[in-house]
């Protein structure tokens, strides 16, 4: 695969960062991190939300698929991969961008966990006031 031509698409979503190839001509098998991406993610809801801009497209299996994702979350991962897919089917064909940015595909997700502050429990959460 290494040497034939590709499409890159780059996706993020919280801290998971994704690296999207998609190849033209293939078989619809789809790699992540090296892996079947049935097998990389456990849960289907995943792996359907990963695949999705290939069924809004409907471009179904026309092509092979190269991911490495790093950072973040199992869901996050996938929404990461999601917007990589999204981002290389826009450079292979235009025409897609305005059914993929509809089904909210090509917008950044931009929410990030908050940090925790000192004397809090957690981000916000504070200790419970007692007046006695």
């Amino acid at each position: 695969m290494a040497d034939m031509k590709y499409y890159e698409g780059l996706g993020r979503r919280k801290r998971a960062v994704a690296r999207v190839r998609i190849y033209p001509e293939g078989d619809g098998k789809m790699l992540v991190n090296g892996k079947p991406y049935d097998e990389y993610f456990g849960r289907q809801k995943d792996w359907e939300c990963a695949k999705a801009p290939f069924e809004v497209s409907n471009v179904g299996a026309q092509f092979n698929m190269t991911v490495l994702v790093k950072g973040g979350g199992i869901t996050g991962q996938a929404e990461a991969i999601r917007m990589g897919i999204a981002r290389a089917l826009v450079k292979v064909d235009p025409e897609f961008r305005s059914a993929l940015r509809k089904a909210g595909f090509m917008t950044r997700d931009s929410r990030e966990k908050e940090r925790k502050k000192p004397g809090l429990k957690r981000a916000r959460k504070a200790t419970q006031y007692t007046k006695r």
